[in-house]
């Protein structure tokens, strides 16, 4: 996937998790722990588009130089 792809996918994933949390402000608290849920995975689906798109901008030699520290 290009990093074009993977900041638009990005972009979608912050949208969804701010409408989530707009929807949790709103909600009752019935809704608000099914919304909570939703928005965990919606935070996950986030943070794991941000390592992908931190990964693919380092470059090939800075990634090999501190993979050793891993």
């Amino acid at each position: 996937m290009s990093i074009r792809l993977l900041a638009v996918e990005l972009y979608r994933a912050q949208q969804k998790v701010d409408r989530i949390q707009k929807e949790i402000d709103k909600a009752d608290y019935k809704e608000q722990e099914s919304l909570q849920d939703e928005l965990r995975i919606a935070g996950k689906e986030l943070q794991m588009l941000r390592k992908m798109l931190d990964g693919r901008k380092e470059s090939g030699s800075f990634r090999k130089k501190f993979s050793t520290l891993l």
